[in-house]
């Protein structure tokens, strides 16, 4: 097409344009007019249902067909395996709690290891009393010598059923020993607890070591050492170590010399000194550190299971194997033997197994009850019981009848 010479100007294109009335005749024809309706009806449609199918899409769901209870393994694993489940992590900003009356305690640092004192793991060492004033103060002497660090040991006495001057003696010995000018004497703190049980038994050697009020007797001490124990257990006890008053004599280091056995229930053997006629018979003193025997089993099946065997009497033959009857303090200290019951003349215990319920039995356990019931709930919980055969606590001679023990000698 050949353009005018001059170019394109306004009157020579609207010479080109078809004539308005014809533009009009054909914009009005009702075939245009319906081809115009349909475009515009199938443009509305396709968008509707292209809306649709979007937000659909946010309610389609991805599930098999079939119900889970329905699905083979092999078609679980099939449906599965192309999940991409979205997590959205929604990281919170701390709670802060202002309040004088919630408090927090987190247990999971408080540990009992063979490195006790380096880790500054914290020590309470209990004692129960009665009528136990002329103890205290060779109790005291040999407290205060201890070689673990003063300042990671708690002190706590239960003061019940006394008829001598107990609180005043352990009141005035606590202020000796707290108020020592050397830092390193002083202990982390001292608790006195009182609490009675009415208990009558008489505390002269052959009344209160004499079978028939050995099951009452047991009951009441079980009672003041549970009492003690959870008046005084604070959550950032590592070990308990419970020591009897009338202890004459024990290694300084006992604590360094438990603790590094990182045993859960650990025993001494228990011994004494008895001079006669100028000689140092030196005697085995608890019988309530033994390992179970076939003929004490059988024994105990025969038994009503509220009948509490004390060991070390006549009445009941056993047949057990007693700590006291092996061991040399000549020979090893830590050789090792495991224990079916212990006495409670020293006992150095991991915090964690008192914590997990393990108590003294103020009942019949297993037949046993107090000390010995206590490593029978240990055992029945899964720790370790053991005893140490030539690591020597001495006790104070009793001066014991032998017709208490037995067959069994003393000395």
């Amino acid at each position: 097409m050949l353009l005018p010479k001059g170019g394109v100007t306004w009157k020579s294109a609207k010479a080109r344009l078809p004539p308005w009335k014809a533009i009009l005749v054909l914009l009005t024809r009702t075939r245009f007019l319906v081809s115009l309706a349909v475009t515009g009806l199938v443009i509305l449609l396709w968008r509707g249902i292209s809306k649709s199918a979007s937000e659909m899409q946010n309610f389609y769901c991805y599930g098999s067909s079939k119900s889970p209870m329905q699905m083979s393994i092999n078609e679980m694993v099939e449906w599965n395996a192309h999940l991409q489940t979205p997590v959205i992590f929604n990281h919170h900003e701390p709670y802060e709690i202002n309040s004088s009356t919630i408090s927090n305690v987190d247990l999971n640092p408080i540990q009992s290891t063979s490195k006790a004192a380096l880790n500054q793991e914290r020590v309470l060492i209990l004692t129960p009393l009665r009528d136990a004033a002329a103890y205290l103060p060779k109790y005291f002497d040999l407290l205060y010598k201890l070689t673990y660090p003063h300042e990671l040991i708690d002190l706590a006495f239960l003061v019940g059923d006394c008829s001598d001057d107990t609180l005043a003696v352990l009141s005035s010995e606590l202020k000796r020993v707290q108020d020592q000018v050397e830092e390193k004497i002083a202990f982390r703190s001292a608790l006195i607890v009182q609490k009675d049980f009415g208990s009558n038994v008489a505390m002269e050697v052959n009344d209160k070591h004499a079978y028939a009020v050995q099951g009452e007797r047991r009951k009441a001490i079980a009672r003041a050492r549970n009492y003690l124990l959870y008046t005084a257990l604070k959550p950032d006890h590592s070990w308990v170590y419970w020591r009897d008053v009338d202890i004459v004599d024990s290694p300084e280091a006992i604590i360094e010399d438990f603790t590094a056995h990182d045993k859960d229930v650990l025993v001494p053997n228990i011994w004494f000194h008895r001079y006669e006629e100028g000689r140092d018979i030196e005697g085995r003193f608890d019988y309530n550190s033994w390992i179970e025997s076939d003929k004490g089993r059988r024994l105990r099946q025969s038994l009503d299971p509220d009948t509490i065997l004390a060991e070390g009497y006549k009445e009941f033959d056993t047949g057990r194997t007693y700590l006291v009857s092996m061991g040399d303090w000549r020979k090893d200290k830590d050789e090792e033997i495991e224990l079916d019951g212990v006495g409670g003349v020293n006992i150095v215990v991991k915090a964690d197994v008192h914590r997990s319920g393990v108590n003294f039995p103020a009942y019949s356990f297993e037949n046993q009850a107090e000390t010995e019931g206590f490593a029978r709930m240990a055992k029945r919980a899964g720790y370790k019981v053991v005893g140490l055969p030539n690591y020597i606590v001495w006790h104070i001679d009793t001066e014991e009848k032998g017709g208490n023990l037995g067959n069994r000698k003393a000395y």
